[in-house]
């Protein structure tokens, strides 16, 4: 399997799009949506960045190592020097690296990498490709 680098560009912008426009307009949002939905979209974003870094991965390598990036980046914001906070208050290092820890982002990295993870099953179910097998060299 060989995952399409464009057709996962395309995505990738429109779930960061989204991403933003759920901090930028959570106000329209419901509450539960408002609070979680950022954080699921941004672990969607990685799976899908790391899906186009690497194409030729299996479904369930890249689901674990999304994880694990995703986890090591909440992580990493129990730590707390100048530096990595100076980092962390511009607008792209607060977007990537988060500010503070909170379990529930670990929850809400796990679903946005679950639905990644499903949708890219159901999607090469559907076409008849073969997920789970790396590519004959």
């Amino acid at each position: 399997m060989r995952r399409s680098r464009i057709t996962y560009l395309i995505v990738l912008i429109a779930v960061v799009i989204l991403g933003l426009s759920s901090r930028r307009y959570s106000w329209l949002l419901p509450e539960f949506l408002a609070a979680y939905a950022g954080d699921t979209l941004w672990a969607l974003a990685a799976f899908l960045g790391i899906g186009m870094l690497f194409p030729r991965w299996t479904t369930l390598r890249l689901c674990i190592t999304a994880l694990l990036f995703a986890f090591s980046i909440e992580v990493s914001q129990l730590y707390h020097s100048v530096w990595v906070d100076q980092i962390r208050h511009t607008m792209i290092g607060g977007l990537i690296l988060g500010y503070g820890f909170l379990w529930s982002d670990l929850l809400c990295y796990s679903v946005g990498i679950g639905i990644g993870c499903i949708l890219e099953i159901f999607i090469y179910a559907r076409t008849g490709r073969q997920y789970g097998a790396e590519p004959q060299t």
